[in-house]
């Protein structure tokens, strides 16, 4: 059914849709024929403090050499990667006489591998490919190294993205990073490296996944691959992260929630909006998980977005199979959510101080995901949001 009150807008967009993907249990195995079929003979591993302690990364830098392909591992990042961590990977990089990039890991991983090879070769500073305008068009399309992308969680679909989020620690800003080739040539999603993610962890990238899918979904913009694309990856969540987090080795729950993911930053090609908005400040000030700090502002941006997306969501509800289709029952449906996984319900047991409101709201304004916000949202709007979530008010 059409909505009438649906604002008009161009039927006309740049569409583009993932790279390769290796999906299912055991596809890991494929890691050097992989790296080999992009033409690398010395990759870097990038990955985090945590997982480089881990078995899977070990065995994964023995099976590389197995088949004479030797790979280093660099693992200095931050859970939201900052500036500082990416010239390191570089130096780390460029001493190691390496070229391509394994990003094996969660977003943090997968941005900060993806920039490494994105920068590898530039002479240009990182922040002059910050994703406004047509800055992608300064970098040297020769000098990007491969990249192979293998995630370990299920949320941010960084693996099939053309963006990577890095923050900018003079400025305390999350900054966008874009190019084209930045997306990974090669995507290895094995639902068995993502069986031992704790349940916390498992519930925050899923709700990452569904914020993803959702804003694209409300975007005012003409794209229907992509909604059709954020519909069934919502599907895959309602039906399948509450069994991803109560049971972790389900590798059908497992493998259901890292396709939901890709879906995700698949979608979010049309754009996204004020939870993102909001989310990137608050990650760049105080450092929170970003699926956890997006599950946080979905109800409260919902609800203000709600003149624009009343009959969408009526439509998305009955895909869901939610009762009494409408825009109440996807906001029930959210909140029910966080509370089944014991999420905060306001920003302020995010940390957030009350102080830094105004400073917030004038950074989400003009952080590049505002303008697919489908009610418009400068910073007194921003700041009405804030409110809202800081004291829980869904009125």
């Amino acid at each position: 059914m059409t909505d009438p009150s649906a604002p008009a807008f161009p039927l006309a967009g740049n569409w583009n849709f993932p790279t390769r993907v290796r999906f299912g249990v055991g596809r890991i195995g494929e890691l050097a024929a992989c790296c080999k079929s992009l033409g690398m003979t010395r990759p870097l591993l990038v990955t985090d403090p945590g997982l480089a302690k881990m078995p899977m990364v070990a065995d994964a830098v023995a099976a590389n050499a197995d088949q004479k392909l030797p790979t280093g591992v660099f693992s200095a990042i931050k859970p939201n990667p900052v500036g500082r961590n990416v010239e390191d990977g570089l130096k780390v990089y460029r001493d190691g006489g390496h070229d391509g990039v394994i990003a094996f890991g969660g977003g943090s991983a997968m941005d900060a591998g993806k920039t490494i090879a994105f920068m590898a070769g530039q002479t240009r500073p990182l922040w002059d490919f910050e994703d406004l305008g047509d800055n992608w068009k300064r970098a040297d399309d020769n000098a990007i190294a491969p990249i192979v992308a293998v995630p370990t969680t299920s949320g941010t679909g960084s693996e099939v993205g053309r963006a990577a989020v890095v923050i900018d620690e003079a400025a305390h800003t999350k900054k966008i990073l874009f190019h084209p080739k930045m997306q990974p040539g090669l995507v290895i999603c094995d639902p068995a490296l993502v069986a031992g993610l704790p349940p916390k962890i498992t519930a925050a990238t899923g709700m990452d996944a569904l914020a993803h899918c959702l804003e694209a979904y409300s975007v005012n913009a003409y794209h229907p691959m992509a909604d059709g694309i954020a519909l069934e990856g919502m599907r895959l969540v309602h039906d399948w992260l509450p069994e991803a987090v109560a049971n972790g080795g389900n590798l059908a729950a497992r493998a259901h929630m890292m396709a939901a993911a890709a879906m995700g930053a698949t979608a979010f090609q049309k754009g996204l909006g004020a939870i993102h908005s909001l989310s990137h400040p608050v990650g760049a000030l105080y450092d929170t998980h970003h699926g956890l700090t997006n599950a946080v502002f979905m109800p409260y941006v919902l609800v203000f977005n709600r003149p624009a997306i009343d009959e969408r969501m009526a439509r998305l509800a009955r895909y869901l199979g939610l009762k009494k289709p409408s825009f109440q029952a996807v906001l029930d449906w959210t909140l029910a959510l966080r509370m089944q996984f014991a999420m905060p319900h306001t920003a302020a047991e995010l940390g957030v101080k009350p102080d830094r409101l105004d400073d917030i709201a004038r950074m989400a304004e003009n952080d590049p995901t505002a303008p697919g916000n489908p009610v418009p949202a400068a910073a007194a709007e921003m700041r009405r949001i804030l409110d809202a979530a800081m004291q829980g008010s869904l009125g």
